[in-house]
């Protein structure tokens, strides 16, 4: 079970940097001055990578909770 465990942590960091890739695009984005509706465009596609990566880590850190318990 320790590679479950091991795989679950790689997964939920992938995610992890996705989470961080989104926050760093969303920052860049303010800092433009774009119209509103671009901006809401933006935003969207943003959205879609973040739950993207959240969902990502969700089940890498459900893959080390049951690595854990059957362990």
């Amino acid at each position: 079970m320790d590679m479950l465990i091991w795989v679950g942590t790689a997964v939920s960091g992938l995610g992890l940097l996705g989470i961080l890739i989104s926050v760093v695009a969303v920052l860049r984005l303010r800092r433009k001055a774009l119209p509103d509706a671009e901006m809401r465009a933006a935003m969207g596609r943003l959205v879609a990578l973040n739950i993207g990566a959240m969902f990502v880590s969700v089940l890498g850190l459900m893959g080390v909770v049951v690595g854990i318990l059957l362990g």
